[in-house]
């Protein structure tokens, strides 16, 4: 029997921003990158966690900032997409963690960092320029002093990754191909995790043989972007073409829905002091507008506290 799926609306924030993506929530704020104005900024909720946040700008990032995290000192780490590396902000300056541009073509994007500091980024699989010469692609592997090697190939637009909470698995969306994969995941002694066996997670649509960006867009249900997971490996998917975020169970079943109105999520963060909060990174539909020249980007938060 399929659970009843719960439907939860959406507010907005804060606005005027060009582009939000790879939120993450640490010590009473939620991260985010502004793609085109090359800024991380830091949100904080007034009274209400769903009212009015606070924003701050944390670093100023070249070449257009995308997947965040923090090392194990408390560090945020940044990818910088168009310069293909992986950046550290101290609080005081950005340096470089790796550049790994020898190993991929395709624009830099969002990323999982482990609790010993490894990083997992994925990337396009071609430029955003060339929307056309879309491939498959690999993920990059970057160890706490900055030495990068490839893992996991085959991906169609890896984007939102997420760990179950036994670390046994990575949950991988592929954007353009309609579909989360799952890989089993291996651990090193220094904590370095190594991708094995793949396997389908959850399929929106028929399973495409084309790689083609335009004509998954009109042809998918849903284009998975960015996931979060929660305390009971829930997963909340983003997609880029869609009015809202689902939450499916740790078997893929849908369970609830957090609407979003006229904009589209591309990220979604579980936050809030208890965990009582989904915040949904929001633009325009995919291909609808050109958000390096918009503000149209808004940060809107729900409750999920009834979900927990």
């Amino acid at each position: 029997m399929r659970p009843s799926v719960t439907t939860v609306h959406a507010t907005p924030v804060a606005s005027g921003f060009t582009f939000l993506e790879g939120p993450r929530w640490r010590d009473g704020e939620l991260f985010a990158s502004d793609f085109y104005s090359e800024r991380v900024l830091a949100f904080r909720a007034g009274p209400s966690p769903t009212g009015c946040h606070e924003v701050r700008t944390v670093c100023e990032v070249p070449g257009r900032p995308s997947g965040l995290g923090f090392a194990p000192d408390g560090s945020l780490l940044v990818v910088s997409m168009l310069e293909r590396s992986l950046l550290r902000w101290d609080g005081r300056a950005l340096t470089t963690v790796s550049r790994f541009g020898d190993l991929i073509d395709g624009v830099a994007n969002d990323m999982v960092v482990t609790e010993s500091g490894w990083a997992l980024i994925g990337n396009f699989g071609n430029t955003d320029a060339e929307p056309a010469s879309l491939r498959e692609t690999a993920l990059v592997r970057v160890s706490p002093d900055g030495g990068a090697d490839l893992q996991g190939g085959g991906l169609n637009f890896p984007n939102g990754m997420v760990l179950t909470r036994d670390r046994r698995h990575l949950l991988v969306a592929e954007t353009f191909a309609g579909r989360i994969s799952s890989w089993s995941v291996t651990w090193g002694g220094d904590g370095a995790p190594t991708l094995g066996e793949r396997r389908v997670w959850a399929q929106f649509g028929d399973p495409p043989d084309y790689l083609d960006i335009e004509r998954a867009t009109r042809e998918l249900p849903v284009l998975p972007d960015g996931l979060a997971i929660d305390a009971h490996d829930r997963v909340w998917v983003a997609s880029s073409i869609g009015h809202g975020a689902e939450l499916l169970t740790p078997n893929g079943a849908p369970l609830a829905f957090v609407e979003t109105g006229g904009l589209s999520p591309y990220a979604v963060a579980v936050g809030g002091f208890d965990q009582s909060v989904l915040y949904l990174c929001c633009s325009p539909p995919l291909g609808t507008v050109d958000p390096a020249h918009t503000t149209d980007s808004v940060l809107y938060a729900a409750d999920i506290s009834a979900l927990r």
